[in-house]
């Protein structure tokens, strides 16, 4: 094992896949000259030169509409916009083209492209660009929708990723590029659609992905101190998601708190609360609880900030509300 920043997994699942393959490809807003507008791309136009890492205007909707038309002949481009609130704009080629064109083509027309860049709220960026978007596009079939929490699993989807036949949405967080861990010596994957049991606990699940998880992963300490012991499931992977594997969680705790970074309405968490009771209703001890952003537009507010997230002590209390200790 070895230590690199969540970016520099990030640069070699990248980097590896292109020396792999010659149809695998970058572009994306300052990706070359700039190497990325979080350094993820650094040292790659050096590596493969101007004809597979690519600058592209500030013209969202123009360049994933290019990439759409690669990958039906034939290439794999890899798209990073600078933040999700801006690929709004390309979501036009992402759910009508991108996502439709194998069963429009009648399974002519594979887009192998994954579609990545920084997602979720990274401070005083108020709430245009504070948006977690893994909900808006795990709603649409024909997408995969992938959200890593560490460098290592950044890492192995990201290859996973490059090699699918499926257009993917690869969500990654601003303020985790430069968090560091440990990732394994070598070429690895991570296959799409496995979620991670990243704490064993046997009291309450706590089921989250991205960012989020190390909130999650402080609530449980808080928790561990008063005896009360989680179980902490990271999906990875948000379409599709691993449904067995949270079901298989409840059967041991009997009780589930969903956490996730975006609004509460038509939610990735209300969606697992659903699959609990249909597929795992007679384990339950207690109604599954969700934790979510505030059901309103993200504030500029240092003060209120903390209050919209999910954080520890909304955790701790809908952990303590299964249990019945409020």
């Amino acid at each position: 094992m070895r230590t690199v920043q969540f970016r520099e997994a990030l640069r070699e699942a990248m980097s590896e896949e292109m020396r792999r393959d010659e149809n695998v490809f970058l572009m994306g807003e300052e990706v070359a000259e700039y190497n990325g507008a979080y350094k993820v791309s650094q040292g790659m136009l050096d590596e493969f030169g101007e004809k597979r890492v690519i600058d592209t205007p500030i013209a969202e909707l123009g360049f994933a509409g290019i990439a759409v038309g690669a990958s039906m002949n034939g290439l794999r481009p890899i798209v990073e916009f600078m933040t999700w609130n801006f690929a709004i704009l390309a979501a036009d080629q992402i759910i009508n083209s991108a996502a439709k064109m194998l069963q429009m083509s009648g399974g002519q027309y594979h887009c192998p492209i994954v579609f990545r860049g920084g997602n979720g709220q990274a401070g005083q960026l108020a709430a245009t660009h504070s948006q977690s978007f893994e909900a808006f596009y795990a709603h649409v079939p024909g997408l995969k929708v992938i959200t890593p929490s560490n460098p290592a699993d950044a890492k192995g989807l990201l290859k996973s990723a490059i090699r699918d036949e499926d257009p993917i949405v690869f969500l990654e967080s601003e303020k985790m590029y430069g968090d560091k861990g440990e990732i394994p010596e070598g070429e690895y994957l991570i296959p799409i659609g496995v979620a991670d049991v990243k704490r064993k606990g046997k009291d309450v699940t706590i089921v989250t992905f991205g960012k989020i998880i190390k909130t999650a992963f402080e609530a449980a300490d808080a928790l561990e101190k008063e005896g009360i012991s989680c179980e902490i499931i990271d999906l990875r992977t948000i379409r599709p998601i691993d449904f067995p594997a949270v079901v298989e969680s409840i059967k041991k705790t009997n009780r589930c708190v969903v956490v996730e970074e975006s609004w509460p309405l038509a939610s990735i968490s209300s969606e697992i609360a659903y699959h609990i009771q249909r597929y795992a209703f007679d384990y339950l001890d207690a109604p599954v609880m969700r934790v979510t952003q505030t059901d309103t537009p993200f504030p500029f507010a240092t003060s209120l900030i903390n209050e919209a997230l999910p954080n520890v002590e909304r955790i701790v209390k809908a952990v303590k509300a299964t249990l019945y200790r409020n």
